[in-house]
């Protein structure tokens, strides 16, 4: 298949699953609205939101929760339910392959992370004393979208591994135990030693760390970024064999 069909294919596919998920709007507001209501009650609130840089963190750390609320159910308990649906059998039997339906699928949740980032910015920005200089813009975005990687992987495995209603009660087992470990709703420099050693092992840790860092100026931090990696490919690894495996047992 040539490229201008598939980048066809894949805009087609990103339009009727954006259309599907907005179906159900009860479904997109808990993804996209939960981050800035945690920044309009547990932040806003505190002394620190009047502190440039301790807001400034705050607010990333929000922002990669809502990318890993988007990759947990948006990727992971959506794609458990594309799964049971005719409609989604018939499309990987199409000689298209499976390519258009995958980019459709990562670029509607790019749209979701997008909706999700927008009220927490601008929230951040009326009521907090949050702030990011122009340049450190576009590295700050690269590294959120490199922390996510790995969330990524996790929700795919979790959506093609499991059914929906399994998918559904993992996403929200791991996602406010990853948040809090990771340092998301409380800054590391909170936590326990033994616990923030732990943390760093995490790949919500390791995702704020190179986040916060790219937004300071601070250059990479190499600890974060190994850890994301190695987390990027165990996790997409597993991503790979629980697509294969479900291929294998539904299309032989």
């Amino acid at each position: 298949m040539n490229p201008p069909t598939t980048i066809r294919l894949a805009a087609l596919h990103t339009r009727y699953q954006f259309t599907e998920a907005i179906r159900v709007p009860i479904a997109v507001i808990g993804t996209t609205v939960f981050p800035t209501l945690s920044l309009l009650f547990f932040v806003i609130p505190q002394p620190f939101a009047q502190i440039p840089e301790e807001a400034t963190g705050a607010t990333l750390q929000l922002a990669l929760f809502a990318v890993m609320s988007v990759c947990l159910f948006t990727y992971g308990v959506g794609v458990a339910q594309d799964r049971e649906l005719p409609w989604d059998a018939y499309l990987r039997t199409l000689p298209a392959g499976p390519l258009p339906q995958l980019t459709g699928r990562l670029v509607n949740g790019l749209a979701f992370v997008v909706l999700g980032l927008i009220p927490l910015v601008l929230l951040a920005a009326v009521a907090t004393a949050a702030s990011l200089p122009l340049a450190r813009l576009l590295p700050t975005a690269v590294a959120l979208l490199i922390a996510g990687l790995p969330l990524f992987a996790i929700g795919i495995t979790i959506g093609y591994a499991v059914s929906t209603k399994a998918a559904l009660a993992i996403a929200q087992s791991l996602l406010l135990p990853l948040a809090f470990a990771g340092g998301l709703f409380i800054p590391p420099n909170m936590f326990p030693s033994w616990l923030d050693m732990i943390s760093r092992w995490t790949p919500t840790r390791a995702g704020r760390d190179l986040v916060i860092a790219q937004a300071g100026g601070a250059g990479i931090p190499a600890t974060a970024l190994l850890v994301l990696i190695a987390w990027t490919v165990v996790l997409g690894s597993l991503a790979i064999w629980a697509y294969r495996r479900d291929e294998g047992r539904r299309f032989r």
